[in-house]
């Protein structure tokens, strides 16, 4: 059995970083993080669109603008899914190899 270790799949699981909160974290985690805190700002603008459109600022141009933040979100949301998945699987597949 190889017991060789991959440094590449150490530096994935752990770089010693400090993340955001303060906490020690990895890379993958720190992508995760980043994602979050997009998305977080993204539903923060729908928000305050939804707020702007239910008391009554509901003129054409606020309603469009709603409309295509909401497809920002969407976009945000698969790209964030995506990257992560993608990144999670390609470190699988590296621990496997290793």
């Amino acid at each position: 059995m190889n017991e060789a270790i991959n440094p590449a799949s150490v530096m994935a699981v752990n770089s010693g970083n400090s993340s955001k909160n303060g906490k020690t974290g990895t890379w993958y985690q720190a992508m995760a993080e980043a994602w979050g805190e997009t998305l977080d700002r993204q539903a923060t603008k729908l928000e305050t669109l939804g707020n702007e459109i239910s008391s009554g600022g509901d003129k054409p141009s606020t309603l469009t603008l709603m409309s295509a933040e909401s497809l920002k979100m969407g976009f945000l949301s698969n790209s964030s899914h995506t990257a992560l998945a993608s990144t999670g699987e390609a470190l699988k597949t590296l621990a496997q190899k290793s």
